[in-house]
């Protein structure tokens, strides 16, 4: 082939397909959305020879092209689709070479669409170790196709794929795996004399799918129905009969080309580690420690980058400060947007740590033993094990979280997972988490090795987690269906972490974390330091005036007075105003109308508070005031008591408040996409804000 290659890569969930692209693609990939659908597409580029790019589709992780999720609608309909602009000239279809006979269903229909296709045996290695010997030249030879054997965690054969990628023909040189017409011989000669396809197969699907495909009109769709209907066709009955047929064609495929030495065979490594790890009791205490030891190690090992980026930006105020003369250009620089800036960096080293972890928990494999342990107490609250997948991935972030319930077929369970997985703690509370825990818990070690700390952050995320479960029982109660859903689940084997993949996911997420955090963070501070620094003209002239004053009475401490200047004029200033308008609704939870102002910032997204208040007392001090946002917080005072702003009872109710809101605007939007319905996300933002409040009014008045 010539030219830049369009290349899809498919198969089973936990075959190395993910692995595969990042091997092919490195860091040169980028992550969408599937034209017209809300369903994460990656892709990225591979270098072939003589300078040849091949464009790399990853789709999504699929058992059968027969579809019951969207995500798995995604993938026929790319392969079927001849005017996409993802439709691809080939195909890999990546199996896991230690457990062919059931990859194997999905490379026979694949390679029945007369689509190019290269067969890949990932997991090489694991078969071997297990005895499994594979006659490659004969399964090729068999099949009519290049196979290759790789190892992609290793990155062994890659090249050799890569090569072939290269040498691929526009032709499909497969051989026919199963005699697709005799399932349904009249309705597939209309409807291939009256659509464009490849094949009887292509056509066999479209009668199948052709209600999910957005690339057929009502008119096509309509007119593949009313066939269906003239020739008495029904499509369980199809798939039942055809996947016989192609477990025939596998079982004497495998006879042939596929071997086991008995002697290899007895009880896997895998096996002996989940009776522990996947154990009623011992199992769930286990996660519980991993989850400690976790958020132990980001207080630990983030406190020195942190402290190198806190010193970095205030030399950068500093030295700012020095250079620009003073004005209204260089406040707006200094105390919006370097201020609001460094409220985002400072906290990547945080954000890497979390996950770095999350991604070594699941490239191991243990994450999908999580999932596996959490089903029985999924179903008691009225979920299915599939939850359990968006409720863990909530911990990074809710929008991706909710987007994967689409594998959820049951209405009620999708329903009640979207409108409680914002209640699971996502690394943009991180930030606010570790600050107001610096600032109200000692750094003491209890029993000289249990950090109090992480002790106090661990305990943040069960809140969220048992505040989910918990409503999602409450909703079991409310919301109705008589769907049952259910849970399968191919459990991967435990491997050792790939770190040069592990990188690349944290380099990936570090730079969304800025990228997308960043710049609303930033455009919150500028529309911010204008809030805060202006306000009405009268109010804002007669405070120079007063100050003017008290600066020419002798003996006057310029210093205390310029800082008692900027303080009354932020109280004065737009901001302010909108502070003390909201004052008294939050005051029984501990809070002034700065965090007021903090509050209202934060719904557009959680991580806006640090640098809300970064800005705020950036404001609020004089000039060449540079200390740390953590600093400023810590010195923080009540005009009227002179006590600390932020006590233990303050920072733990706002934690709380943190905990339980529904502040992202980016969620609210996704589940109305998801929804289809503005009734879900206001039902959300009306339940969670009012848990919030009250769960933060409760703690505030225990504690104070």
């Amino acid at each position: 082939m010539s030219g830049q290659l369009k290349v899809a890569l498919i198969g089973n969930p936990n075959t190395g397909k993910s692995t595969l692209f990042n091997d092919l693609t490195g860091l040169n990939q980028k992550v969408g959305n599937f034209p017209g659908v809300t369903v994460d597409k990656k892709t990225g580029f591979a270098k072939l020879m003589n300078g040849q790019n091949a464009e790399i589709i990853d789709l999504p992780g699929i058992y059968s092209l027969y579809a019951k999720s969207k995500d798995e609608q995604i993938a026929f309909e790319v392969l079927y689709d001849k005017k996409g602009k993802l439709r691809p000239d080939l195909v890999i279809v990546v199996a896991d070479a230690s457990n062919l006979k059931r990859n194997l269903l999905l490379y026979t229909q694949v390679a029945d669409l007369n689509i190019p296709v290269i067969l890949v045996l990932n997991m090489i290695d694991v078969a071997n170790k297990n005895g499994i010997k594979i006659d490659v030249d004969k399964l090729s030879s068999r099949l009519g196709i290049r196979v290759i054997p790789v190892n992609a965690r290793e990155n062994k054969g890659v090249e050799e794929l890569k090569l072939a990628i290269h040498n691929a023909t526009k032709i499909a040189t497969q051989t026919k795996t199963i005699e697709v017409e005799e399932l349904a011989p009249a309705l597939i000669d209309e409807i291939s004399q009256n659509f464009s396809v490849n094949s009887p197969y292509e056509a066999l699907q479209l009668a199948h799918q052709h209600e999910n495909l957005s690339s057929l009109s009502t008119t096509e769709s309509d007119h593949i129905e009313s066939l269906e209907q003239k020739h008495s066709f029904h499509s369980s009955d199809s798939q039942a009969k055809e996947t016989v047929a192609r477990y025939n064609y596998i079982n004497d495929l495998l006879f042939d080309c596929v071997h086991q030495d008995e002697s290899a065979k007895g009880e896997t490594i895998s096996n002996k580690i989940d009776k522990v790890l996947t154990h009623r009791f011992f199992g769930l205490l286990i996660f519980v420690f991993i989850l400690f030891l976790v958020f132990q190690s980001i207080f630990t090992f983030a406190e020195y980058p942190m402290g190198l980026i806190e010193t970095g930006f205030l030399w950068i105020e500093q030295w700012l400060s020095g250079v620009l003369p003073a004005g209204v250009f260089t406040s707006l620089l200094i105390d919006g947007v370097v201020a609001g800036l460094s409220g985002v960096v400072i906290f990547i080293p945080q954000i890497v740590i979390l996950f770095l972890f999350i991604a070594i928990l699941e490239d191991t494999g243990y994450m999908a033993r999580v999932t596996f342990m959490m089903d029985k107490l999924m179903r008691k609250v009225g979920l299915n094990g599939k939850s359990v997948v968006p409720l863990i991935s909530g911990v990074a972030c809710a929008v991706p979280a909710i987007m994967s319930t689409r594998t959820i077929e049951n209405w009620k369970d999708r329903i009640i997972t979207i409108l409680v997985t914002p209640l699971m703690s996502c690394s943009a509370r991180l930030p606010v988490y570790t600050l107001l825990i610096a600032l109200v818990v000692p750094d003491n070690k209890l029993f000289g090795f249990l950090s109090l700390q992480g002790l106090t952050l661990l305990g943040m995320y069960l809140i969220g987690f048992f505040a989910a479960i918990s409503a999602a029982w409450v909703m079991k109660k409310i919301v109705r269906s008589r769907e049952r859903g259910y849970f399968i689940m191919e459990l991967p084997i435990y491997r050792m972490p790939r770190w040069s993949h592990i990188g690349i996911q944290m380099y990936e997420k570090a730079k969304t974390f800025v990228t997308e955090a960043g710049k609303v963070i930033i455009a919150v501070s500028i529309i911010l330091w204008v809030l805060s620094t202006y306000g009405p003209s009268a109010k804002m002239q007669a405070i120079d005036k007063k100050y003017e004053a008290l600066l020419k009475a002798p003996n006057a401490d310029a210093a205390h007075l310029e800082q008692e200047k900027s303080a009354e004029k932020l109280e004065t200033s737009y901001a302010g105003i909108l502070g003390r308008t909201i004052e008294p609704v939050i005051k029984p939870l501990g809070y002034d109308w700065k965090i007021g102002i903090a509050l209202i910032t934060s719904f557009a997204a959680r991580e806006v508070f640090v640098g809300t208040m970064a800005t705020i007392y950036s404001v609020e001090g004089g000039d060449g005031d540079l200390i740390s946002v953590r600093q400023k917080l810590a010195q923080a005072k009540e005009p009227d008591t002179g006590l600390p702003v932020f006590t233990f009872a303050t920072a733990f109710s706002l934690m709380i408040f943190y905990a339980f809101a529904m502040q992202c605007v980016s969620t609210i939007a996704i589940v109305y996409r998801e929804t289809k319905s503005i009734k879900w996300p206001l039902i959300q933002l009306g339940y969670m804000t009012t848990l919030a409040y009250v769960a933060s009014l409760i703690v505030y008045q225990v504690l104070k």
